[in-house]
């Protein structure tokens, strides 16, 4: 029987103590042949395999209850005919595969900007400085797989650790649609039990060394002499087998530097069904995206407005500009757009979102023999020269102010400023 077919699934009571387990592994459930069930809903409760039907073929995935029949991704397709014969086989299709694995990805920038993608089906996350917004640990994993759930389609298990390796063996034995928690002080009582093939790393050459120095399970591992390890799988594996299994993994979450998107999103306490005060949210964060951009010396050339609404249902529409931008009045034209036609049916909104895509570097300047961006690309620059020196917030859009605000300056808190969006146009003389 497979070690991936979810027989050995444990998850984690809700009276857990998930306070030092701020690691999160995430791995998406047989993704590959779950994304194409979302197509076949009828055969959800069927062995399924993807990949092609030919004689010299592979097996790309397979859902849980083939594997139950011990079929494998990488498996030759005849082979694993044979060992299911009622199988269906289902064509592979990698472009729907990168579609889903972003929106996944971005679902997981929702709740933490430190996410690790390490393939197309998973990441770890770090969630220790998110605890005060979304809770616990473990209350994020549960949020996260229901978002996944309800935005996708797809079903993903949770491993929650102090350290990197024991998240992702914790995800492994939550699978399928599980969550498992591993507090810091259970850490060695969770490994030791297990078979040294559990070990992040260890392969099948590796593990049979292991074995046949009659080392079965992790707490051998442990046991065992380092100098005696080395002699068996050499220096640095003996080594990092060693420290592994006593639990110490010293790496840390590291978010890739090159930004594939810059965006804000807002979730309100209540359902908005106020048009007026989403746009100004919309220009709100136009402002602030467009002053990422800057700062980066970024642009962009794609616009994406994300709404979720009261059912939690999720929508989003993108915009594709002729030339990138980072001028915070034509990122909001463009949300402002498609906003109009998504609010023109009336629409209860708890979560709105602006964010700019396919980023490139440059300030948008000198596209063309004529700017109309030209003059607000001004203002907005003279808004980042007054930021940087008196602070945030010290200009802001007109249509940003609130009339209630006193406007008396003082020291702590200058006067807001009135920037020229929608109440006034730029001076063209």
């Amino acid at each position: 029987m497979s070690r991936q077919d979810g027989s050995d699934r444990t998850v984690s009571t809700d009276a857990v103590d998930d306070s030092t387990a701020t690691l999160l592994h995430i791995d998406l459930d047989a993704f590959f042949a779950s994304v194409e069930l979302l197509d076949h809903p009828e055969l959800v409760h069927h062995p399924v395999i993807v990949g092609h039907r030919s004689g010299r073929s592979v097996v790309t995935a397979a859902n849980y209850v083939a594997r139950r029949y011990g079929v494998n991704s990488a498996m030759p397709m005849a082979l694993a005919l044979r060992r299911c014969p009622a199988a269906v086989v289902l064509e592979p299709h990698m472009g729907r595969y990168r579609e889903y694995s972003d929106r996944v990805m971005r679902i997981f920038e929702d709740f933490t900007p430190l996410v690790e993608q390490l393939g197309i089906d998973e990441a770890f996350l770090d969630v220790a400085g998110a605890r005060r917004l979304h809770g616990s640990p473990a209350e994020i994993g549960a949020k996260i797989r229901a978002q996944v759930k309800a935005e996708t389609g797809l079903t993903c298990s949770v491993g929650a650790a102090s350290t990197k390796f024991v998240a992702k063996m914790a995800s492994g034995r939550a699978k399928p649609d599980g969550l498992l928690v591993i507090p810091a002080e259970d850490t060695l009582a969770f490994l030791h039990p297990l078979p040294v093939g559990a070990l992040w790393g260890v392969g099948a050459t590796t593990e049979q060394a292991l074995l046949g120095q009659g080392l079965r399970q992790i707490g051998d591992l442990a046991r065992t002499p380092l100098a005696v390890l080395q002699k068996c799988v050499g220096d640095a594996s003996g080594r990092k087998l060693h420290e592994l299994a006593w639990g110490r993994d010293p790496r840390v979450v590291t978010v890739e530097h090159e930004e594939k998107s810059v965006g804000h999103e807002v979730t309100f306490e209540y359902d908005v069904t106020d048009a007026a005060r989403l746009r100004s949210e919309l220009l709100r964060q136009s402002v602030a995206v467009a002053a990422r951009l800057r700062r980066a010396g970024l642009v962009g050339r794609c616009v994406v407005l994300k709404l979720r609404y009261t059912d939690f249902s999720t929508v989003t529409r993108s915009r594709t500009l002729s030339e990138p931008t980072s001028v915070g009045r034509r990122i909001y034209e463009e949300v402002a757009a498609s906003f109009e036609v998504l609010a023109a049916s009336g629409i209860r909104v708890r979560l709105i979102g602006v964010r700019v895509e396919q980023l490139s570097d440059g300030d948008g300047s000198g596209a063309g023999l004529w700017d109309p961006d030209d003059d607000w690309r001004s203002a907005e620059r003279a808004v980042d020269s007054v930021t940087a020196r008196f602070g945030r917030g010290t200009l802001r859009p007109a249509s940003l102010l609130d009339p209630d605000t006193p406007r008396t300056a003082t020291p702590e808190q200058p006067r807001a400023g009135r920037l020229p969006f929608g109440d006034l146009e730029p001076d063209r003389g």
